[in-house]
């Protein structure tokens, strides 16, 4: 399924901000109409689509990898 124009929005936004900040937050709210939870909610949705990966192959990449090693390093929190 192709990338909707929220999607590529959320996308190119992302790739402007990059590192959480609270300005981020409320650039999220007043650029997008959009909580921070909903936009990471969406966000984590779309890294998901090959087209996402066309549209931006670098920045879905550097995000997937971001959130393996977020995940991993939640999974040896819990193991201890």
């Amino acid at each position: 399924m192709a990338l909707s124009e929220r999607d590529r929005s959320i996308l190119d936004f992302e790739a402007r901000w990059g590192a959480h900040s609270g300005a981020k937050e409320e650039a999220v709210r007043e650029e997008l109409s959009l909580s921070p939870a909903r936009y990471y909610q969406l966000l984590g949705r779309i890294i998901e689509s090959v087209d996402a990966v066309s549209h931006d192959p670098l920045l879905v990449h550097r995000l997937r990898r971001m959130r393996a090693a977020a995940e991993r390093s939640r999974a040896d929190r819990a193991a201890m």
